[in-house]
C-alpha cells in the first residue's frame, strides 16, 4: 500500500500526499480493506488553515517510525472537514461524548463498520504535558484490538446507539411572536462585553450573525427596553481597530486569543470574512440613513479614515471596513474559479510570522521618523503584544494626517508582501462563496458599488459552471472543487439554501429572472433531499448515504446551521416566487422557524441567524416593488435598497416584469415604490424618505 492522496481535490488532503503515512480518503474500500486485514480504522479529520493540524503533520505523520506504526496497526483515513461536513459532525460528536471536548485535529478510532471507540484531537508524539505519546496510543489501540475485542465491541456499540439517540429534530415551538424575539435580544445584550466590545469572554470570535440580527432588531423596533445600536458599534469598532482585523491589507482573523481583539489566530476564512462583510455594510448603509438613531463614533466625520474614499457609504469606519474587505477577498482569496478557503495561521511553520512586527522593524521600513509615528499609531511596543517581542498593528485612534498614513501604510504592506506568506487553501467551497455573493450583492447594491454586483455574479456563475450537476429531479449540488475540478463529495444543506438565498439575492439586485429561476430548482431539490418527512420543517443536515447517522445540527456556529440558511431561502423564495410555489415555500418557512423557537429561548448567542431571519418574518416580510419608467436611471431602486430594513425583499423592473410588480407601474412619470408587509401593502411613493418601513406592528 502507499499513499493515495496525490489525486484529492482537497489541498489539506495534499499537503499529507507526501507523508509515509498510507493515507487513504473516506470510501466503502477503505473500510473493506480494514474488515479483510482484520484492524481498525485511523480516521485523521482536519483542515488546510489549521495551526495544530499541521504541528501533528510534522511531529507524528512525517515520522517513519509512527508512520509505520499507524501503517501497520490500521488503515489510514484522512478527511478534510470542509469538504466532508458529515462526517465530521457524526465523528465530533462522538469526541465530545467520550472526551467532554472537541476540536481538530480529532483522531478516531473505529471498527470496520465505522463504529468509534476511541476519540481524541491532538496527541504529541511523545507524553507531553500529561498526555500520552501518538505512539503509545497506536500500541494501547493494537493491543485492545487484538486481545480485548469484546470491549471494543461493547464501547463501539455504546456510542454508536448514543449518537443515534441523539440525531431527533428538535420540537417545534408555537411559532414566533413579538415577545420571543424581545426576550433574544436582551439575552444576547446581558452577554456583552461593554468594555472590549462583542459577547462573552476568550477566545472572543467575530459575532457575525448576531451582529445582523441586532441591527435588525434596532431597525424594526424590537430593542426599545435597551438599544442594540450600541452594542452592534462597540463590537464592530473594537473589532475593526484590533489586531483581529489586518490593518495593512483588510480581512479578518477568525478569532482572537485574548479579550481584547489584539492577538488573533491568524488564519483567515472566507466564511468569517463573507458574513462580516454582511454586517459591515448593513452597518456602514445604517449610520448614512440615521436609521440607527445616529452615526456614533462609527460615523466618522472629519478627518475620519474614510474620508475621501468615493462612493456613498464609505465615508465612515464602518464603509472603510467594508471596501477593505471586499478588496481583501479579490486580492487575496480570488482564484479565477470562486474564493479560496481560507489563508493558514502559519507561515513557514511559525504561526502569524508574515503579520507581526518590531518597532525596529518599521523603522527600517519606514526611517527613525515615519517608524516612531507607526509604532505609536499602531501601538507596536518594545515588549510586543504577541510572542518574542512583536506586536500586532492595532488602529486604537484615526491620525490627524490621513496622507501621512496612507503613505505608512502602502510602505509598510509594500514590505510585508516580500515576506514569506502563507499558504492558502484553493478549494472553492459552494456554501462560503455563496455567503460571500450574497454580502458582495447585497453590499454593491445598497452602497452603489455595481462592480461589487458583477463580482458576485461571476461567481455565481462559476459555481453553477462547475459545482452544479442537473438531473431529472432536479440540479444535484457538489461541496467542493478546485482548480475547477470539482470533487466527489456531495452538497450538504447549507450549501442548498446558501446557494438559493445568494441567487435570490442576485434576482432582486440586476432584475434578471434566471437567478430567481435557478434558484427555485436548487430550492425544490434541497426540499426533497433534506426535509424529514416525520417532522415538518426539520432538515438533515447530509444527503441520504451510509454514515453511522445522518447527522443535523440545527445551532448556528461559526456559520450559520443548515437549517436557520434554510429558513432565509425559504422566506425570500416566498415572497419572489410565482403564486403557486409561493405558499409552499411560506408554509416551509414558518414550519422551519418553529423548529427555530427552543434555540431562540434556551441559546439565543447561537441563535444569530434564526433569529435575523424571524425578524425579517415577524416584519411581514416587507416587501419592495420599484416600479420604473422606460427612462428610469435606477435611483429610486438604489436608494430604495439603501434605506431597507435588513431582510426587506427588494426588486425592480418594467411594470408586469416580476410577479411583485403584478399590476404595479410608475406614478405620474416616475418611478415608484410599492411597499408590502406581507399581503398588506402602503400606498405607491416616488421618493424613498417617504417609505415607512418600521417598526414591527
Amino acid at each position: 500500500m502507499a499513499n493515495r492522496l496525490v489525486g484529492a481535490t482537497s489541498p489539506y488532503l495534499r499537503q499529507h500526499a507526501e507523508n509515509p503515512v498510507h493515507w487513504r480518503e473516506w470510501s466503502d474500500d477503505a473500510f473493506a480493506e480494514a474488515r479483510e486485514r482484520d484492524v481498525p480504522v485511523l480516521l485523521s479529520v482536519g483542515y488546510a488553515a489549521c495551526h495544530w493540524c499541521h504541528v501533528m503533520a510534522h511531529e507524528s505523520f512525517e515520522d517513519r517510525a509512527l508512520a509505520a506504526q499507524m501503517n501497520d496497526g490500521f488503515v489510514c483515513i484522512k478527511v478534510d472537514r470542509e469538504e466532508r461536513p458529515d462526517i465530521d459532525a457524526v465523528y465530533m460528536a462522538a469526541t465530545v461524548a467520550m472526551t467532554g471536548q472537541g476540536g481538530w485535529p480529532m483522531t478516531c478510532f473505529l471498527t470496520p463498520g465505522g463504529e468509534p471507540f476511541y476519540c481524541g484531537t491532538y496527541y504529541p508524539p511523545v507524553p507531553r504535558g500529561g498526555m500520552p505519546g501518538f505512539g503509545q496510543i497506536l500500541a494501547a489501540i493494537s493491543d485492545t484490538w487484538a486481545t480485548r475485542r469484546d470491549e471494543v465491541t461493547e464501547a463501539s456499540s455504546r456510542i454508536a446507539e448514543h449518537l443515534r439517540a441523539n440525531t431527533g429534530a428538535v420540537p417545534a415551538g408555537p411559532g414566533i411572536d413579538a415577545g420571543l424575539l424581545a426576550g433574544a435580544v436582551a439575552a444576547i445584550l446581558d452577554d456583552e462585553d461593554p468594555r472590549a466590545g462583542g459577547f462573552g469572554g476568550a477566545p472572543k470570535f467575530p459575532p457575525s450573525s448576531v451582529l445582523e440580527a441586532l441591527l435588525r432588531a434596532g431597525e424594526y423596533g424590537l430593542d426599545s427596553a435597551r438599544p442594540s445600536w450600541g452594542a452592534v458599534q462597540r463590537a464592530c469598532e473594537a473589532m475593526a481597530r484590533g489586531g483581529i482585523y489586518d490593518q495593512l491589507a483588510g480581512g479578518f482573523a477568525r478569532y482572537a486569543v485574548d479579550n481584547d481583539w489584539v492577538v488573533p489566530h491568524f488564519e483567515k476564512m472566507l466564511y468569517d470574512n463573507a458574513l462580516l462583510l454582511r454586517a459591515y455594510a448593513h452597518l456602514a448603509r445604517s449610520i448614512s440613513t440615521g436609521s440607527m438613531g445616529g452615526a456614533g463614533s462609527m460615523g466618522g466625520g472629519a478627518g475620519s479614515m474614510g474620508e475621501g474614499t468615493g462612493s456613498t457609504g464609505d465615508r465612515n469606519l464602518a464603509g472603510r471596513v467594508t471596501a477593505e474587505t471586499v478588496a481583501f477577498l479579490n486580492d487575496a482569496l480570488w482564484t479565477g474559479h470562486g474564493y479560496a478557503s481560507s489563508l493558514d495561521a502559519d507561515t513557514d511553520g511559525v504561526e502569524g510570522l508574515t503579520y507581526v512586527w518590531t518597532p525596529a522593524q518599521l523603522r527600517e521600513v519606514l526611517g527613525d521618523d515615519d517608524g516612531a509615528w507607526a509604532a505609536e499609531l499602531f501601538e507596536v511596543t518594545e515588549r510586543g503584544t504577541f510572542e518574542n517581542g512583536t506586536s500586532t498593528l492595532q488602529f486604537e485612534h484615526d491620525p490627524d494626517d490621513a496622507a501621512r498614513y496612507e503613505s505608512v501604510r502602502a510602505r509598510l504592506l509594500a514590505a510585508r508582501d516580500r515576506r514569506p506568506q502563507p499558504a492558502r487553501d484553493d478549494k472553492v467551497v459552494t456554501v462560503w462563496n455563496a455567503l460571500a455573493v450574497t454580502a458582495l450583492a447585497e453590499a454593491g447594491g445598497a452602497l452603489a458599488h455595481p462592480e461589487w454586483v458583477e463580482r458576485a455574479g461571476e461567481t455565481a456563475e462559476a459555481l453553477w459552471s462547475s459545482h452544479v450537476v442537473p438531473g431529472d429531479d432536479g440540479p444535484t449540488l457538489r461541496r467542493a472543487s478546485l482548480d475547477g475540478r470539482v470533487g466527489e463529495p456531495l452538497g450538504a444543506l447549507d450549501d442548498y439554501a446558501a446557494f438559493t438565498t445568494a441567487l435570490l439575492t442576485l434576482h432582486q439586485v440586476t432584475g434578471e429572472p434566471h437567478w430567481r429561476d435557478r434558484a427555485l430548482a436548487v430550492l425544490d431539490s434541497a426540499i426533497g433531499q433534506f426535509a424529514d418527512p416525520d417532522a415538518p420543517g426539520a432538515w438533515y443536515d447530509a444527503p441520504p448515504g451510509t454514515l453511522l447517522t445522518r447527522p443535523r445540527d440545527p445551532v448556528d456556529g461559526a456559520t450559520p446551521s443548515g437549517a436557520s440558511l434554510m429558513a432565509e431561502a425559504l422566506l425570500t423564495a416566498a415572497a419572489l416566487a410565482p403564486d403557486d410555489a409561493a405558499a409552499r415555500y411560506a408554509e416551509f418557512a414558518d414550519q422551519t422557524l418553529a423548529r427555530g423557537v427552543l434555540i431562540l429561548q434556551k441559546m439565543p448567542r447561537s441563535a444569530g441567524h434564526w433569529l435575523a431571519v424571524a425578524l425579517a418574518r415577524l416584519a411581514g416580510p416587507i416587501q419592495v416593488a420599484v416600479a420604473q419608467t422606460a427612462g428610469s436611471t435606477g435611483d429610486l431602486a438604489r436608494r430604495v435598497r439603501h434605506r431597507a430594513p435588513g431582510g426587506t425583499v427588494v426588486v425592480a423592473g418594467d411594470p408586469g416584469a416580476l410577479p411583485l410588480l403584478d399590476g404595479r407601474g410608475p406614478v405620474d412619470g416616475a418611478d415608484a415604490a410599492y411597499l408590502c408587509r406581507g399581503q398588506v401593502c402602503d400606498l405607491p411613493v416616488t421618493s424613498a424618505d417617504r417609505l415607512e418601513f418600521g417598526p414591527i406592528r
